[in-house]
């Protein structure tokens, strides 16, 4: 793996709390987790993202932290964090974990002082206005769940800033202290032996929010100085943030415009996300064409994130109504299945009706697409979703690892469980679990061990530059090229159902002894590539050349 470890990472995000019970209480914990590494690192995974890990009262799942240097009792304590990481790092995994610092919970104890007195040393920590704002129904980040940005409080007396909800008071990232605590905070986990932070809604984190005015100022400068500051604390330490905005101004969360990587490192790929969700909705490649020929010019060292399914739902606000429509019609049509008008609240398995080959084109897909991938936990087994639950909970359900009861995640009684596990029809635990998975060699498990094995073979997909092959194609095929120091992939991959023969004839002069690493079936030599036959859904992942000095 290079320099840069994160362009070449496989990237697994898992909420702790629902994955592997130690103690039988119900909830997931550090330990348990420790007990899954051997799993993980079977898997192929290289990098452990972990939601929200803090002490919270946990009214939007941990995002509203109570306590940034600790851990949730729940989980364990920071021993067993710091033996998680010891015994992940045994393994080559590095762990990251979430930096939620553009919000406190309302019960954090700088807030309540905050409140307390104007003459609070944490009062200006937060935002706050004496009249109120008219704004104050603007901006909303959950519509339908939240109904104003501005709340009064009786106490304090003055209305506080909330982009989300009214219980995550906002802080004032223009305080310096501010600032230094944010820091100070992430000093803290470094040394503990993280390999960094994914930061949570970067755009608001650097808002420089003024009352009155919904379109306030963002604050770049800030993370020029955190890249610096967590730069200087552990050389390879990452930055991984959540900036869902237009493609136009991505460039300036990378760098300050001087062709220098000096902020981000790495950026989900939100604007693909939707174009993906979009060409497997209508079977046809052409945005992803145009996402692959739209996406920004980006500085040394900077990389996109790649994702299918993650830990919030499926976000189509970048998509026109009648692109957000055909996805929604396809994917999501019942209204319990979305989420706050724009997005999908279910995961990749039942969205393609459990249907194993749609299932593989999709990862096989994004996987071999720019940038680093990011899978869900259980994804790898094809999990499906509750929707009978909450919102956002219902992907959030307990990891099925067996046949036991609770799937093998607790001893726990059922009612006890953090959550239910998922126990009925096509994917209750009884029939998708890992358990059976991993006695069976054709399983999905098996199938996301062999693909992950060849991604790590071909770092020319993270590292290198990705294009489209821009020859005639039959409908619904997407045919594109990774380039790198190691050499050159081609991929095949056949969004429609019916089989089809692409001729890459064209490339035959760069080829090398081409011949297929991965395929939905055998397709026989690879030949001259004049007449490569193609499955319907089906995929060929193609070593064209490779590097003799590599």
């Amino acid at each position: 793996m290079g320099d840069r470890w994160y362009s070449e990472a496989v990237v697994y995000c898992l909420d702790v709390d629902t994955y592997a019970d130690s103690d039988g209480d119900g909830v997931g914990d550090f330990r348990g987790l420790i007990g899954r590494l051997d799993y993980l690192a079977r898997l192929g995974v290289t990098c452990l993202w972990l939601n929200p890990i803090h002490p919270s009262p946990n009214q939007d799942d941990g995002y509203d932290a109570t306590d940034f240097y600790n851990v949730d009792p729940r989980l364990g304590t920071l021993g067993d964090f710091a033996e998680l990481l010891h015994q992940a790092q045994n393994r080559g995994i590095r762990v990251i974990i979430d930096l939620v610092v553009n919000h406190t919970s309302d019960q954090h104890p700088w807030f309540q002082s905050a409140r307390s007195s104007p003459d609070s040393p944490y009062r200006d920590w937060y935002v706050w206005a004496d009249h109120e704002p008219a704004d104050r129904h603007q901006g909303m980040v959950f519509p339908g769940e939240q109904h104003e940005t501005w709340s009064y409080d009786r106490t304090a007396k003055a209305w506080y800033y909330h982009r989300f909800y009214k219980f995550q008071p906002d802080l004032n990232i223009e305080n310096p202290k501010v600032r230094e605590e944010i820091k100070k905070i992430t000093s803290f986990w470094l040394q503990l032996g993280v390999s960094g932070f994914r930061m949570d809604a970067v755009p608001f984190i650097i808002e420089q929010t003024e009352p009155g005015n919904p379109n306030a100022p963002k604050d770049f400068d800030f993370l020029t100085d955190l890249r610096q500051h967590v730069q200087w604390r552990r050389g390879d330490a990452v930055l991984l943030a959540e900036a869902n905005v237009e493609p136009d101004q991505l460039p300036v969360y990378f760098g300050d415009g001087s062709g220098s990587g000096n902020r981000i490192h790495m950026l989900f790929d939100f604007m693909l996300n939707g174009r993906l969700m979009l060409a497997l909705a209508r079977e046809d490649p052409e945005a992803i064409i145009d996402a692959l020929r739209d996406t920004p010019k980006l500085p040394t060292g900077g990389q996109w994130a790649t994702f299918l399914r993650n830990h919030d739902e499926i976000d189509l606000s970048r998509l026109t109504a009648d692109q957000r429509n055909d996805v929604l019609a396809k994917f999501g049509p019942d209204e319990n299945m979305q989420l706050y008008g724009r997005g999908i609240r279910r995961r990749l398995a039942p969205m393609l009706g459990n249907d194993r080959r749609h299932i593989e084109l999709a990862y096989a897909l994004q996987f071999s697409l720019r940038g680093t991938p990011v899978l869900r936990y259980g994804e790898e087994i094809g999990m499906g979703e509750n929707l009978a639950l909450d919102g956002r909970d219902a992907i959030r359900t307990p990891m099925q690892w067996s046949y036991k009861e609770n799937g093998g995640f607790s001893t726990a009684d059922p009612e006890k469980l953090i959550r239910p596990v998922i126990d009925k029809g096509d994917f209750g635990y009884q029939k998708v679990n890992v358990t059976a998975q991993r006695a069976d060699s054709t399983s999905l498990l098996a199938w996301f061990e062999r693909m992950i094995r060849t991604l790590r073979e071909a770092p020319e997909i993270g590292s290198g530059s990705t294009t489209h092959i821009d020859v005639p194609m039959p409908a619904g095929v997407l045919a594109h090229r990774a380039d790198g120091p190691t050499g050159t992939m081609v991929f095949l991959h056949n969004l429609g159902t019916e089989d089809v023969e692409v001729d890459l004839s064209t490339l035959a002069a760069e080829a090398d002894l081409p011949i297929d690493v991965l395929t939905d079936r055998g397709y026989g030599d690879v030949g001259k590539l004049d007449s490569l036959k193609l499955g319907g859904h089906g995929y060929r992942w193609i070593r064209l050349c490779r590097s003799t000095t590599y």
